[in-house]
């Protein structure tokens, strides 16, 4: 049995295949990503879902592309917890940036892979390795444009009084907004990124408020400059996108990227299927 994960901070999308490709199950598990959780936590979030648990033996490979995994720290940290609870299997850890790579870039071609979902990402694909010229520093001080930025975006226009007040009568109608339970959230609960970034789908409902198109934009653009453009031929290469950030905002993001003379490539909310056909491929 052959298991393909693709975890971003939130959740952890799994699929199981048999030694011909078949599918044999799909499941979810809360993100393992090893910059928010710790050993004890990622055990518990693989013994929660029964048929990982009960398959653990029957694993001969395991694929696993996660947020976080960015530096061999981190792929050592997690293969060992994987080694440990699939004890038959062949372990391959990478960061998720690589299975946004496989999955808008079957072909290899050279591209800009981007990452816009709970964190944010980009790479640059030669057609077999990525490169990074700035390493992340993790939800607090980077992740641009992200869902856990637009989050905390919103929440401190709320607080400091700079949404406008009807869209603030809508925010409080639909989040709790008391400071006591926002606090608790950010600085005593796990994944307070996974928690910022469930703020993000007000922004996304709303996307055609002025105020929030501006927040959007603005965001975009910062993108753009700090990650994409860093690459010199940014301009002459498609910039593909995995996330629900970039998917539920793609014309806002094609109308960012145009203005920027950038070219918008493939846009996908989840690169999890496109894996299969990538690994069919490359057996």
């Amino acid at each position: 049995m052959k298991l393909l994960v693709d975890s971003g901070a939130t959740k952890a999308d799994w699929i199981a295949l048999d030694e011909d490709g078949n599918r044999l199950f799909n499941t979810q598990t809360l993100g393992l990503s090893p910059e928010v959780i710790n050993r004890e936590e990622a055990i518990e979030r693989l013994e929660a879902r029964f048929d990982i648990y009960n398959n653990r033996n029957e694993v001969t490979a395991l694929y696993f592309y996660g947020a976080g995994c960015g530096t061999d720290r981190m792929k050592i940290f997690m293969k060992d917890i994987f080694q440990e609870f699939f004890p038959n299997a062949d372990i391959t850890v990478k960061e998720d940036t690589y299975a946004a790579a496989y999955a808008t870039n079957p072909t290899n071609d050279k591209a800009i892979i981007c990452i816009l979902g709970t964190g944010s990402n980009c790479s640059y694909f030669d057609g077999v390795e990525l490169h990074q010229k700035v390493q992340s520093l993790g939800y607090i001080a980077m992740d641009d444009c992200s869902g856990n930025r637009f989050g905390r975006d919103l929440v401190r226009a709320y607080y400091f009084n700079k949404m406008p007040a009807n869209l603030a009568r809508i925010f409080e109608s639909e989040y709790n907004l008391d400071p006591d339970v926002i606090k608790h959230n950010l600085y005593k609960e796990p994944n307070p990124n996974a928690y910022l970034a469930t703020f993000a789908k007000f922004l996304i409902q709303h996307k055609d408020d002025a105020f929030i198109k501006g927040l959007i934009v603005d965001a975009m653009q910062v993108f753009v400059d700090n990650y994409i453009t860093q690459y010199e031929n940014a301009r002459e290469i498609p910039i593909h996108f995995v996330g629900s950030i970039a998917f539920y905002l793609k014309a806002e993001l094609a109308e960012v990227l145009e203005k920027n003379n950038l070219i918008l490539g493939n846009v996908l909310r989840r690169p999890i299927d496109g894996l299969i056909e990538y690994h069919e491929v490359n057996k």
